[in-house]
């Protein structure tokens, strides 16, 4: 399927009949540790890792920082698939989805995601905010939501999570999440200014609920 995602055609590259979304997209963002997977996994909802689309580290010209690659840059992730895959999902029902490996910087496999008929999906990771623009201008884009809980403790719950999983070394996961740390406060402005909507996981939770109440009242 061939989707256009910077021209203002949008959808009608689709064919006729896929040119209309049957279902929509929250888009799900904030620091890593601020507990966006934890909220999407308890949704129910179909969800899509956003950061299964990173390229391999053998893609040419990935941006270094501090001698390694930057995987804080969203230049290493690649957006128009990760696009593509929303847009499937919510005109044809479907998509196979990639399997990113951290550790090993690499995919290491697919999953086809359903919907199974859900109206609503959520896609979560830290790049979902580069996706807003584009997703609103498709019509697919139910709402955008920065996850935000206090400093020390997205500090704390992001370097258990690494260390648990192995995702780095220690000594790069705490350089990194150091730096993650000092540079929050600029993050959230950031996330902001391209459309997502600072919120807590209570928050969060509420939005949720509000938004499925009003789709079981409203129907189809």
């Amino acid at each position: 399927m061939t989707i256009n995602l910077t021209g203002d055609d949008g959808l009608f590259e689709l064919p006729p009949e896929e040119r209309r979304p049957s279902a929509r997209v929250i888009l799900v963002t904030g620091p890593s540790g601020s507990g966006k997977t934890r909220f999407t996994n308890r949704t129910g909802l179909p969800v899509v890792a956003l950061d299964d689309f990173y390229f391999d580290d053998t893609q040419p010209g990935l941006p270094m920082k501090h001698g390694i690659i930057d995987w804080d840059s969203p230049k290493c992730w690649n957006r128009d698939a990760a696009m593509t895959a929303l847009i499937e999902l919510a005109t044809v029902g479907e998509s196979v989805l990639p399997i990113y490996d951290i550790p090993s910087n690499s995919k290491v496999g697919e999953r086809r995601l359903h919907l199974q008929g859900s109206q609503l999906f959520l896609a979560e990771g830290i790049f979902a905010a580069e996706l807003v623009e584009v997703a609103e201008r498709e019509g697919i884009l139910a709402d955008a939501l920065c996850i935000s809980r206090p400093r020390l403790q997205t500090f704390w719950f992001r370097l258990m999570r690494d260390l648990d999983e192995g995702r780095k070394s220690t000594p790069t996961l705490l350089r990194r999440g150091i730096s993650h740390a000092l540079n929050e406060p600029e993050m959230y402005r950031r996330l902001e200014s391209k459309g997502a909507r600072r919120v807590s996981i209570v928050e969060a939770h509420e939005t949720l609920t509000q938004m499925l109440a009003k789709q079981r009242y409203t129907g189809p």
